[in-house]
């Protein structure tokens, strides 16, 4: 009398079957080379290139300057994101003349080695740190992080894409473009609009958010044009893509970022005036 076969169960697999899975898994998850291979072989180039699915290089350093100025409450939150971004950072926060207790926090992080502590002794304004931050970077990119968590550091490594596999040599993060989500009010997504607008008549550029915090560069770049910057508070933001867009060959890419805003009880600093001298700046610079 025949049997029918029976369907190989858990029970029969080998040890050795077994520890070849193991291998197998803990490889995927410590390696990031065989990481890439196997997702790309599981759901396509495309698909990783979608999902910012790359290798990065085992030396490759982001330096991530941060611009602070009475961040007391958010700045650990901040930190822990950076350090959790799955990317390997030189974090540069300059400290801006804040009076909330976030220069003791600071004083307090002084020996841990990943963190460039810097201080300004009046309020300047964000340009001015931007500038003191600039010129301390010596990763292989520069990333501006604004230290009120409206931008997530889980972006950085689909912002960094173009720059490692493409070339591109300046990377925008977008509030705007099509895989972003929770875009700004109405009040504050309309002078955006218009600011862009208008610094693409002089830049040349096709920009859907020159006023991102998000602005990725090669190190050589940013150092290039750093020590030329004047604007002290928000019209380093038009400034910078002004100076931009004189690099002859510069390859500008946007890619889209979340975004999580703020309102002005929170803490958000951004007034009416500096909307009206960022107009300016896209004349001026």
């Amino acid at each position: 009398m025949s049997t029918s076969p029976q369907s190989p169960t858990a029970a029969d697999s080998t040890p050795v079957e077994n520890g070849q899975v193991r291998e197998l898994l803990e490889s995927i998850c410590e390696n990031e080379d065989v990481r890439v291979e196997f997702l790309t072989q599981l759901i396509g180039r495309a698909a990783c290139r979608q999902l910012a699915i790359y290798r990065l290089p085992d030396d490759f350093i982001l330096s991530v300057v941060v611009p602070v100025y009475n961040e007391v409450e958010t700045l650990p939150k901040l930190i822990a994101a950076i350090r959790a971004s799955g990317v390997r950072c030189e974090i540069i926060l300059v400290d801006d003349g804040s009076t909330d207790g976030t220069r003791d926090l600071l004083d307090s992080w002084r020996d841990q080695t990943d963190l460039k502590i810097l201080f300004h002794e009046q309020n300047q304004g964000k340009g001015a740190a931007l500038r003191t931050g600039f010129c301390q970077a010596t990763g292989d990119a520069v990333i501006i992080q604004d230290a009120d968590l409206e931008y997530s550091p889980d972006d950085y490594r689909a912002l960094l894409q173009p720059i490692v596999t493409e070339g591109a040599d300046v990377v925008y993060g977008s509030r705007f473009i099509p895989g972003s989500r929770n875009v700004p009010r109405l009040r504050h997504y309309f002078p955006n609009k218009v600011l862009t607008w208008w610094s693409n008549l002089f830049t040349n550029f096709l920009l859907t958010d020159m006023e991102t915090c998000y602005k990725v560069f090669r190190r050589e770049i940013i150092q290039e044009i750093g020590p030329t910057l004047k604007e002290r508070r928000f019209g380093i933001e038009p400034e910078l893509t002004a100076k931009l867009s004189r690099i002859k060959g510069l390859k500008l890419r946007e890619v889209p970022i979340r975004y999580f805003p703020r309102t002005y009880a929170e803490g958000k600093k951004i007034g009416w005036r500096d909307g009206f001298r960022a107009l300016w700046c896209v004349i001026r610079y």
